[in-house]
């Protein structure tokens, strides 16, 4: 008798094998999703046979990765990045389908696989591509906006491809009509659902989350969700276009953020599960006797990717080195483009001898991507001098800063606690200097005056610059214990007198920290639980003066009496970050709502959102009152929760 939960117990099993020994060589999670479903498909093992259950699974996949691109959608960051986006994007993308329907027509083959196959390989991997850059701290590099631009116009892409595709299938006879007809849906379909959607969604939204039940807000989400999926697929479109449309119109409102947070599970399970029944297509027997090909075509996706994309960036005015890295970023094959491939061949427009060597050496080109990646970087520092020139910039600009700044604090991170010991500093009318690696806060601080740099604390060049030898004091705010002891060595080298006050997260690492040259480590823990000792102590009517003295031993014997706790997995799990209060810079724009209005009249209070400061034409400190008039231009600094501020900045600029 046939269980159906074998099949489920066996994708779940390879996929939770395949992604911890990828994460164990720190290799992606897809790779491993991709491998689990190669091994365990009907053209391996042959544990799970093809069949309709699998092909669902893998739509609802495609279902919520559409809804997190249609999320991401904002119309200001495309006008922001307009150029890249739809400049240098729409070049990438049609000209690597030309150049593929070119080779595709020299070998005879029809002209509609040329176009498919074009639209599959110009396609690149978000998921590892972004990851990346984020660990290399590259997002806001100047390759990094072309590398985001590139694969935001490739995700907006994939919208009418995926409506393309069908109206080409070998099936139909009158091409043009099909695809008028197909595209003349889409409209409808927009017009209807946005038109509606706009004023439908943010009402319905607001009487779902005065429910205050996260289990009913989600399932509100899932609802609208995959209910558009089956309106698009009822009027003869896709279920991806129905969950991007959802995305989207979620995005306008003030629960973007939320919804987010809410849908990552299902998106990203989905997401893996999706790939395993990619994997599950591959055919390594075909793949074997047709290796020569899976080659040519791998190495042909790399080289030419390289080419047009380096090219395209040396005529967007980029330097070599960057020309360069955007190429290697964006080379190999991409998660829409196995949508794309996967729909053709269900469709029957590919063959299987041409989709299994396309398939194969996709799945190759992502699994090599890292290497390529950090290749393409050893070979920009080898070869071209001007990277020199861009690191001495970047060190140049900090040095700029401090040059004539005496006896000021360095902070090193501006996260929650780096921006509380400035707050205090500024106060007293103490210089600083605030090193971090965020490129988004950097920007939000620095659009707000704040004296924060772009520059990795635990280099001993940027240290050098941010004034290290004429510093009082430095100040490690992050609790990574690592990078404070690569900061406590060079500190140690260059100016082992400077004191230097590091923060830790538990009590452990206090000993190896201070043999390593702090001059005090802040633990949390400790401090925590002083201060409810302390107020414990009050309770029991002990005065305050021993209460005091008794904190104050405590302290002087470094610790040690509150070593040794044993742990629960709550001692593991930080606050949420939801209901803290948090900073946002918001740029007052030309034709924003707020524009001649006084905050009087904006009213942001009944959001529960401050308004801290407003910055105009330069000058930071520029104290609001209730009838201070913005203007465009001006930059708002707002102080409240990440959902109340979502909804202020909507209220600043679309009224």
């Amino acid at each position: 008798m046939h269980n159906p939960l074998q099949p489920v117990l066996i994708v779940l099993a390879t996929a939770v094998l395949a992604v911890v020994v990828f994460r164990l060589l720190r290799l992606q999670p897809v790779l491993g999703y991709l491998l689990a479903g190669v091994v365990i498909g009907p053209h391996a093992l042959g544990w799970i046979a093809e069949s309709n259950e699998t092909r669902h699974l893998a739509e609802f996949g495609v279902v919520f990765l559409m809804f997190s691109i249609g999320l991401e959608f904002s119309l200001p960051k495309l006008i922001v990045m307009k150029r890249i986006v739809f400049g240098f994007g729409t070049a990438q993308v049609v000209i690597s389908i030309l150049l593929v329907m070119a080779v595709v027509w020299m070998l005879g083959l029809d002209w509609r696989v040329g176009f498919v196959l074009g639209s599959v390989l110009a396609m690149s991997s978000t998921a590892i591509v972004i990851k990346m850059l984020a660990e290399r701290v590259e997002l806001n590099s100047a390759h990094g906006r072309q590398v985001i631009g590139v694969l935001l116009f490739q995700d907006l892409m994939v919208i009418p491809l995926l409506v393309i595709v069908p109206a080409l299938a070998p099936q139909i006879d009158s091409d043009t009509i099909d695809l008028a007809t197909a595209i003349l849906k889409v409209m409808v379909v927009l017009v209807v659902i946005l038109f509606l959607g706009k004023k439908l969604m943010r009402p319905w939204l607001h009487l779902v989350a005065r429910q205050k039940s996260s289990e009913l807000f989600v399932l509100n989400v899932l609802f609208i969700t995959l209910g558009l999926a089956w309106l698009t697929e009822l009027a003869g479109l896709s279920l991806a276009l129905g969950a991007f449309l959802a995305g989207m119109l979620i995005s306008e409102t003030e629960y973007r953020y939320q919804v987010e947070d809410d849908i990552k599970p299902f998106r990203d399970v989905l997401l893996g599960l999706f790939f395993v029944t990619i994997g599950m297509l591959l055919d390594l027997q075909v793949v074997t006797g047709n290796f020569l090909w899976v080659f040519v075509i791998l190495m042909a996706l790399i080289i030419l990717k390289v080419a047009v994309i380096a090219g395209l960036s040396r005529l967007f005015n980029a330097d070599s080195g960057v020309a360069i890295r955007t190429g290697m970023n964006l080379a190999q094959a991409g998660e829409l483009g196995f949508v794309l491939l996967a729909q053709a061949g269900a469709i029957g427009l590919i063959e299987n001898s041409v989709l299994q060597p396309v398939l194969a050496a996709m799945v190759l080109s992502m699994f090599i991507a890292p290497f390529t990646i950090e290749y393409g970087e050893r070979m920009v520092q080898c070869f071209y001098s001007s990277e020199w020139m861009y690191r001495a910039m970047q060190i140049t600009s900090i040095a700029a800063q401090t040059m004539e700044t005496q006896n000021h604090v360095i902070i090193c991170g501006y996260g929650r606690s780096g921006q509380s010991v400035s707050r205090i500093l500024e106060q007293e009318s103490i210089p600083f200097i605030a090193l971090d690696l965020d490129p988004r806060r950097i920007r939000e601080a620095t659009s707000a005056g704040e004296s924060v740099v772009y520059g990795n604390a635990a280099r001993r060049e940027v240290l050098i610059a941010a004034g290290l030898m004429r510093a009082k004091v430095l100040v490690v705010s992050y609790a990574d214990t690592i990078s404070a002891l690569k900061i406590l060595r060079h500190v140690q080298e260059l100016r082992p007198e400077l004191s230097v006050v590091v923060r830790t997260r538990d009590d452990s690492d206090i000993d190896l920290l201070r043999g390593a040259g702090a001059t005090e480590v802040v633990a949390e823990i400790m401090e925590g639980s002083l201060m409810l000792a302390s107020h414990a102590l009050m309770f029991v009517d002990i005065s305050t003066g021993r209460i005091l003295r008794r904190i104050r031993e405590i302290r002087e014997q470094r610790y040690s009496l509150l070593r040794g706790f044993y742990y629960s997995v709550k001692d593991e799990t930080e606050d949420s970050e939801k209901l803290l209060p948090r900073l946002l810079t918001i740029t007052i724009t030309p034709g924003a709502a707020a524009i001649n209005k006084t905050l009087n009249d904006i009213d942001l209070a009944s959001l529960d959102v401050e308004v801290t400061a407003v910055r105009r034409r330069n000058i930071r400190g520029l104290l609001p009152t209730p009838e201070t008039r913005l203007e465009a231009g001006d930059v708002v600094v707002l102080k409240g929760t990440q959902e109340n501020l979502a909804a202020a900045e909507i209220k600043l600029i679309q009224g």
